[in-house]
């Protein structure tokens, strides 16, 4: 495939991969243009959906002004928690049922797009039974039965990229749990990527955010071959989880190369606010990639360390309940998940290293997932990142319950570069526990 050994074909892999993505707009002061789009959209009647902090914000003010100027009936729901979970999801889709909207728009980090997204779907096609839509083996994976009502997404982070994703994450709190909803119905109908929006957010935040960039892009360029993932028994229904593809390379390559230049520096120096387009849109581009491509390990781990979270409270985040903002929960993971997974693709390992601005003098190719987990766990120190597993409260006794927790995440699991045991999976979560 384009003359890259690494998407060489095989008799029972795909042959092919589909490009998808969200319409996008991006600059400086493009919030102010939400209501025209809404109009663009047919939207009348509107729900705009933020959490509490973000509420208080210029963002929303911004947008609510766009859209009620331009004739939008608008209604403001900023009840959304910062990271979800069934029950405010299930708050969220009641609002939205109830207030008989024709639009939405939502205004926040993943959490509210995410949010925003699952109300959506309840409030369209209605059902008995919450697990209906969630991914299996948690739930029952029913496909959105069809479109859903417009959607303009407004990140005011740049982590998650829910803008340009298929994916609605919560924590299921009885389950101790966090899965969520993967359905292209659920992709955003235009994403509105304001750099100014950034220019609140707390170091904390920034370093949570840069490191999810990085994850996405790192695992996402790392992940195994679309042509290694089995054929799709019907063509057109191929999975947002594709594996790594000639079209998700570039824009994660770009991303890290973005994200591994600018990160620190928008951390450690809070007077350059020059910074924070780059990041936007290293956000934007790795979210494209990953859309694509599909996260893989440090992703499918990072779901049981939210999920199974006692009493850690991170700087700049609500501190009520506690948890562990999502980036958070990945990066601790990343650097012993890739030098594990750097002997199954180690030109690959070393691009990404590359464009993450290691040092590699002297470095040999096969050894490309140590150099990107040393890098890594350098700018997780200078930005003040956890150290590792012990730094967001687990321990070595925690490890079994880990693995439970994680080993269900098939739908990432499988789209690392090499198979995954059970006994492999206990190792990296003890890898990950202290990096310092």
């Amino acid at each position: 495939m384009l003359m890259n050994p690494y998407f060489e074909l095989t008799e029972t892999g795909d042959y092919a991969f589909a490009v998808e993505g969200t319409p996008l707009k991006f600059g400086p002061g493009v919030l102010a243009e939400v209501g025209e789009d809404a109009k663009n959209l047919g939207m009348t009647r509107v729900a705009v959906f933020t959490d509490p902090t973000v509420a208080r914000l210029d963002p929303v003010a911004t947008v609510v002004k766009s859209l009620r100027a331009a004739g939008m009936d608008t209604v403001v729901y900023d009840e959304v928690a910062v990271e979800p979970t069934d029950a405010s999801f299930k708050a969220g889709a009641r609002f939205a049922a109830e207030g008989k909207f024709d639009g939405f728009v939502s205004v926040g980090g993943g959490s509210v797009m995410d949010t925003c997204k699952a109300s959506n779907l309840y409030a369209t096609y209605p059902v008995d039974d919450f697990m209906v839509y969630v991914n299996a083996p948690i739930g029952a994976a029913r496909p959105v039965p069809g479109p859903l009502k417009p959607h303009i997404a407004c990140p005011t982070t740049f982590g998650t990229a829910s803008e340009c994703t298929t994916i609605a994450i919560c924590d299921f709190l009885e389950m101790e749990v966090k899965s969520g909803i993967v359905s292209k119905r659920l992709r955003a109908s235009l994403g509105v990527l304001d750099p100014t929006a950034l220019y609140t957010l707390p170091p904390m935040v920034i370093a949570a955010n840069g490191f999810d960039v990085l994850t996405h892009a790192i695992e996402s360029y790392t992940a195994r071959p679309f042509t290694k993932r089995p054929k799709t028994a019907i063509p057109n229904q191929r999975p947002q989880a594709q594996g790594a593809n000639p079209y998700s390379d570039i824009a994660c390559l770009e991303a890290i190369r973005i994200a591994g230049r600018y990160l620190v520096q928008a951390v450690t120096d809070r007077s350059d606010r020059t910074v924070f387009e780059p990041l936007m849109f290293a956000s934007m581009l790795a979210g494209i990639g990953f859309g694509n491509a599909g996260c893989h390990l440090a992703h499918g781990m990072s779901y049981a360390v939210s999920g199974l979270v006692r009493d850690y409270r991170a700087p700049g985040y609500p501190s009520d309940p506690p948890m562990v903002p999502h980036g958070i929960s990945v990066i601790v993971n990343a650097p012993a998940v890739f030098r594990f997974t750097g002997p199954a693709c180690p030109e690959r390992h070393f691009q990404a290293a590359v464009a993450l601005g290691a040092d590699l003098h002297h470095t040999d190719p096969e050894k490309a997932g140590g150099t990107i987990a040393n890098r890594l766990t350098e700018m997780m120190r200078v930005t003040g990142i956890p150290n590792g597993l012990s730094g967001v409260g687990y321990g070595l006794d925690d490890i079994p319950a880990l693995t439970e927790g994680a080993f269900p995440q098939k739908r990432l699991l499988d789209n690392a570069p090499l198979p995954v045991s059970k006994d492999q999976l206990a190792n990296l979560f003890r890898d990950s526990i202290r990096y310092w």
